[in-house]
């Protein structure tokens, strides 16, 4: 592949021209499983390329810490050649963790039952006729890179936590689930709510879901501890429903992630 700018060869399709300072690529659609990341990159909506990066667990069951870190490391030195905007993943939750850990784009997680899958293999190791020419999360991905963008929110995740109730239940728990969602880029406050004793009670400690989209494109965090139910107002940057809806699929992956939500 060339350099669409100066026409420069590129050494891997998609890579950041150095001689004319020019991405090739905006986005990075990363599908992980426990031994390999499928790369595709992406030019507004055109593919314009795809790299493998292949690994394999020492018992061929699981990555050792090591092998998951140096696993992670080639995939978002993959990304980083491309520099591009943005990064969609999807799959296997460990390996994309850690590379999202080693990454600063801006990332997103599609949605599980929209991307999730098998390595696309059959039973010969050949990727069936469906993986090769486009997988699910790359069409995923294609179908809303149409939509308006939404604004991203540059202030500190701390800043964006305010209002007139400052205590949140579950401790440690639920200041981090507060957190969490106080860290995405389309989330401009977190209003902790009045805590309810009332409720029907949890026992699996504290749990957290992002509920669904009002028509202003705004969800509630809602944090159950034992009997205690507390609801929280999150600010978006959304505009409707439906894009607070894709909002609020990414916060509960992200609540996922730390382990504050069943899967």
């Amino acid at each position: 592949m060339n350099c669409r700018r100066c026409g420069t060869p590129l050494e891997k399709p998609g890579d950041y021209c150095l001689t004319c300072n020019t991405a090739n690529s905006d986005a990075v659609v990363a599908e992980f499983t426990a031994e390999r990341a499928e790369l595709t990159m992406l030019a507004e909506d055109d593919v314009v390329g795809r790299t493998t990066v292949t690994t394999r667990p020492e018992d061929d069951e699981e990555l050792s810490g090591i092998q998951l870190r140096n696993f992670a490391g080639r995939v978002a030195d993959e990304i980083r050649r491309k520099r591009p905007e943005t990064v969609y993943a999807a799959g296997t939750r460990e390996p994309l963790r850690e590379t999202r850990a080693q990454l600063h784009h801006e990332f997103y997680r599609v949605p599980e039952g929209d991307g999730d899958r098998e390595d696309g293999r059959d039973g010969d190791g050949d990727r069936d006729d469906a993986t090769a020419a486009e997988s699910d999360v790359v069409e995923w991905v294609l179908d809303r890179r149409g939509d308006r963008a939404l604004e991203v929110v540059e202030t500190p995740p701390r800043e964006k936590i305010g209002g007139s109730h400052s205590t949140l239940i579950g401790d440690r728990k639920g200041r981090r689930a507060v957190q969490t969602v106080a860290e995405h880029p389309h989330v401009k406050k977190v209003v902790p709510g009045p805590i309810d004793a009332g409720g029907t009670g949890s026992r699996t400690g504290l749990r957290a879901k992002a509920t669904r989209a009002g028509t202003n494109g705004n969800v509630r965090l809602l944090l159950r501890d034992g009997s205690s139910v507390q609801e929280n107002r999150i600010v978006t940057t959304a505009m409707d429903r439906e894009t607070g809806e894709r909002v609020r699929e990414d916060l509960n992956e992200a609540l996922r992630e730390v382990d504050l939500q069943d899967a």
